[in-house]
This record gives structure tokens, sequence and C-alpha cells, in this order.
């Protein structure tokens, strides 16, 4: 036994005197991938393939002990295909994991390098008359319990959403988004779109969320499509309720409620308009809504 832990002891020093800075390196990286793709799958439909996987693997190496020929043979036919079978069956998993590497800090970066300080602050005002003005419209829509689903487009464009609906490119007001949210108006029912500050379009449909299990019964069409986009981008999504007159906001899939004016017009400053930073020196934003209030128990 002593003979065993001294040569063990032995093969770990072998091992640690061969052990480069490029391995700790390497060995981050790995855990970090690993750490998020743990993540993706975390609390998804994902975590149940994976856990058949790990299943079918268990199964495969059983075979392979017990020399179980014919088994052995088709988990060997079934696992030269295993790559294009994964990328089938966790489509959408990897197309959001991409999505989000795309919307990362160092994407960010690298869009404000590629853009001019005056470029950026034209376009922060106008993000800043178009805030304003929703938020003016969205407190309208409160008092008169008018439905409203408005979204701000960010990094992830919404061009496939804008096709489902009508082009506008006008300048927001509390007018004209009222407009628009007329309920015998023949846009109301969709979900207006702003880019860059601007009415884009209006009468949008967006995708309904997919995570029914986890929505609130007491939520209607209008939250699930603002849950779903938000599940879908990095959008920001404002909603009146028709029935209730409550103004929430989703992001990232989750729905925080009851704002007033003053909660909703601070929660889109901090997560539409980044801060520029003095002597040219653009610093990415992660925006946090810090105002607001979660409740799924409410009526939409």
């Amino acid at each position: 036994m002593w003979e065993f832990m001294v040569s063990l002891y032995n093969q770990f020093i072998a091992l640690m005197l061969t052990f480069k800075a490029t391995d700790v390196l390497d060995i981050l990286v790995v855990s970090f991938i690993i750490y998020n793709l743990i993540k993706i799958v975390r609390e998804t439909r994902a975590e149940q393939l994976v856990k058949g996987i790990v299943i079918i693997l268990i199964a495969f190496a059983m075979s392979s002990i017990f020399s179980l020929k014919i088994l052995h043979t088709l988990f060997t036919s079934f696992f030269q295909f295993s790559v294009l079978a994964v990328l089938i069956v966790f489509q959408p998993e990897l197309r959001s994991a991409l999505e989000h590497i795309g919307r990362s800090r160092l994407s960010k970066y690298w869009n404000n390098l590629s853009s001019s300080n005056n470029n950026e602050e034209v376009k922060f005002k106008q993000i800043k008359r178009g805030i304003n003005s929703v938020v003016d419209a969205a407190n309208e829509f409160q008092k008169s319990k008018t439905g409203a689903l408005i979204v701000f487009e960010r990094q992830t464009k919404l061009g496939d959403i804008v096709d489902t609906g009508t082009v506008i490119n006008a300048e927001p007001s509390v007018q004209m988004i009222g407009n628009i949210f007329f309920n015998k108006a023949p846009l109301h029912d969709g979900a207006m779109i702003i880019r860059d500050g601007m009415i884009h379009a209006a009468g949008c449909i967006l995708p309904l969320t997919k995570n029914n299990s986890y929505v609130s019964s007491d939520l209607g069409t209008r939250h699930r499509a603002a849950l779903g986009i938000s599940e879908n981008s990095d959008a920001v999504v404002v909603i009146v309720s028709e029935e209730t007159g409550t103004i929430s906001v989703a992001l990232n899939g989750i729905i925080t409620r009851n704002y007033t004016r003053e909660t909703l017009n601070i929660a889109l400053e901090e997560l539409l308009v980044p801060k520029v930073a003095e002597k040219n020196e653009r610093i990415p934003i992660i925006p946090v809504i810090k105002k607001g209030k979660k409740n799924d128990n409410e009526n939409p």
C-alpha cells in the first residue's frame, strides 16, 4: 500500500512538472464552455434530451462489457450519425447559444469601436426621444386601459418580425402611438417595433413563449407574445394590459410588472441608452432592470 501511494505521488509530481500556463488556460476555457452548456440546457426541454443521451451511452457501454453483439452493432451504427442527429435535435438551443455569443460584451465593444462619437450621440438622443414618447403613451394607456405591445429592438435584428407587419418609419409621439393602438385601428392587435428610437413597424406578429409550464395561467396572449420575443432575442418589450392597465416589461424571458411612469422611464433608459465614457472611451454596458415588481399572480 505504501509503495502504491509513493508511486501515485511520484506520478503526480511528474505530471505537475510538465504543467504549463497554456494548460491552465485550456482547462479554464473548457470549464467555461461546459458551465455555459449546462446553463443553456438547464430547465429546458434539452435537459430531458441530455438525460436520454446519457442513458443511451450507458447502454452502449453495457453492451460492450457484456458482449451483446447485436445491440453493440446497432449503437455503433447509430453513433456514426450522432453528430448530425445532435445538430437537428438541439437546433433551438444551439441557435440560442450562438445568439447569446453575438450579444456578448465583446460584440458590443466591437460595435462601439466601429461607430463614431457624433453618430452615437445623435442615435442616443433619438432613442431617448423614443423612450419618452413610449413612456408618456404607456401612462395614457394605463389610465384608459388600452392594450399595447411595444418592442424595442437592440442588437438582435427583428427583420423577420417586421415582415409580418407594416413598415412605418415614423418619428414617435404620443399621438402617433395612440393612433396605432386605438382599439378600432387596423394595426392595434399586433406589436410595434421601435428601432433606434423610431417607430419602424406596427401590426407585427410575435412568437408565443414555449415555456408555458413556467408562465402564470392569468397571463394573456399579449404577455405570452412579449415573453416569446424576449426569449428569442435581446429585445425589451413594454406591455400594457387591456384588462387592468398594468404596465409590464419583458426581458430575457422574464416579466416584471406594476411599473409607473417614473419607474418605466428609469428602466428603459438603463436598458436602452448606454453611457458614453469621457475621452472617447466607450464601455459596453450590461443593463439590469432595477425597478418594477415581478408578479405573475395578477390578471393581465
